[in-house]
């Protein structure tokens, strides 16, 4: 087997076994999202490094709610000076001060993702909005999490902290193939689950919606709205709705 099949095939065991643990926790996130939604509420997506790949993929995009902001802090992101972000997403202040910044409120919700769940400005963005009273969803690895040495002086990790606790199931080092004569694996394993499981609960939270005769806020994508006039009023409508209320929209 090629490398690139093995890849597949690990991050096919990974994907499955979140579909096949993950429901309740699903369920669960997709209900406060849905609750939020209703209430006018803003669903708010935090990730540092990497991390912050996940939410940026869902923000102002084709199929996904519109009433979603990514908060995407750049010196904390990687997107410039990659390395200082690792000393930047543990710095403590950083993370409280995200959510006090952006003036999340009860009505709203955060995300936080991370892989390790250890690092420590979101874990201080999740205690700072559960403080707030601000229904928080974690996105990680759990047995992961559980593996490492906690790095927080308070000595928690992010699933610590949540109300919702979504394991990605990716594997311990965040790495799935080994190679022959190589010493370590190669590939990443969060990612992938991540994404799945982040566009999981959006689109659980619109079926909620639905059902519940609510009809929420979802971009048409931008190739369709240049096609289709409709749709691009729509969409335009729809960043005129929140453009005062989406910092960076």
């Amino acid at each position: 087997m090629h490398a690139w099949e093995n890849y597949f095939k690990v991050m096919q065991e990974v994907v499955d076994k979140v579909a096949s643990t993950q429901k309740e926790q699903i369920e669960k996130a997709a209900e406060i999202l849905a609750d939020t939604t209703e209430k006018g509420g803003i669903i708010y997506g935090f990730g540092t490094g990497h991390s912050h790949l996940v939410v940026d993929d869902a923000f102002w995009r084709a199929a996904t709610p519109a009433n979603y902001c990514a908060l995407l802090e750049p010196s904390a992101t990687g997107t410039f000076e990659i390395t200082k972000s690792y000393n930047v997403e543990n710095m403590y202040g950083l993370g409280a001060m995200i959510v006090d910044y952006h003036r999340i409120t009860p009505n709203d919700c955060l995300i936080v993702i991370s892989n390790s769940g250890n690092n420590i400005a979101p874990v201080d963005a999740a205690r700072r909005a559960k403080e707030k009273g601000i229904p928080v969803i974690a996105i990680t690895a759990v047995e992961y999490s559980n593996f490492l040495r906690t790095k927080h002086r308070d000595g928690i990790k992010l699933k610590d902290v949540a109300d919702v606790v979504l394991d990605n199931c990716s594997l311990i080092g965040d790495a799935a193939v080994e190679i022959e004569g190589f010493p370590m694996k190669v590939g990443s394993t969060s990612s992938i689950p991540n994404i799945y499981l982040h566009n999981a609960i959006l689109t659980e939270m619109v079926e909620i919606l639905v059902k519940r005769g609510f009809e929420p806020d979802v971009y048409y994508n931008g190739h369709m709205a240049f096609m289709k006039e409709d749709c691009a009023k729509h969409n335009d409508e729809l960043v005129d709705k929140y453009f005062y209320r989406i910092r960076n929209l």
